[in-house]
């Protein structure tokens, strides 16, 4: 049975760093590249971190009922075809998929077993360090991402893991633990020592277990939202 997983982040969250490196050290994961009407950035090119499309395009993909979700964000549309689950199911592979909390909503409405992942910076002054080292957007669109992820955040409650980017080794070990227990949970076979340290590095990340440090995360952006006593 193919497992989905769903990651979610605010932009600049590091979640892309993640999810390559993720993609290279666990075996048959399938990623999901999904479906924009926006532009290349950088370096980017198509087919391998999104499928460029024309607006009139993707709503002809939405009349056909070809996506498991899509969302617009920013003006542009994104979205997630339904034939990267087929293909991971044939496959045998499991499927990651990379989308936001609205895409992340809709999935779990359809695939209610989905295991979702929420990846978080460890405060509101990291997330802006991050956004401005990546030296491609303007101000404004800074001021506007940084609002967006505030908001974004207050939706944690509904993701089964929460993951605070703050050391990125240990992000990815934690990932790696997490993708790798879930599917030790489905296994018959008793626990291997180091099949029982992914569980236990996993648990750690559970919503549960986390609900203090998210708040902190919150309370760091609500900080910067107020003005200054004077």
């Amino acid at each position: 049975m193919t497992l989905v997983y769903i990651i979610s982040a605010p932009s600049g969250s590091g979640k892309s760093t993640l999810v390559n490196r993720l993609r290279r050290v666990v075996p048959n994961l399938e990623f999901s590249i999904s479906y924009t009407t926006r532009s290349p950035r950088g370096s980017e090119q198509n087919g391998r971190e999104y499928y460029f499309i024309p607006r009139a395009e993707f709503e002809e993909m939405v009349q056909r009922d070809e996506f498991l979700e899509y969302a617009e964000v920013f003006g542009n549309c994104y979205g997630t075809a339904r034939k990267s689950l087929r293909s991971a199911e044939q496959s045998r592979n499991d499927l990651l998929l990379d989308i936001d909390v609205q895409g992340a909503a809709q999935i779990k409405e359809k695939i209610a077993d989905a295991v979702s992942i929420f990846i978080l910076p460890p405060n509101r002054e990291t997330l802006e360090e991050r956004l401005r080292k990546r030296s491609q957007d303007t101000e404004e669109v800074i001021q506007r991402r940084l609002r967006m992820a505030s908001g974004e955040i207050e939706n944690y409650g509904k993701y089964d893991y929460i993951l605070v980017n703050d050391e990125l080794e240990k992000s990815v070990n934690a990932l790696k633990a997490i993708v790798l227990a879930e599917r030790e949970k489905r296994s018959a076979k008793p626990p291997s020592a180091e099949q029982g340290e992914h569980l236990a590095l996993a648990e750690k990340c559970r919503l549960d277990k986390v609900r203090g440090q998210v708040q902190t995360i919150i309370d760091s952006f609500k900080a910067a939202s107020c003005p200054s006593a004077q």
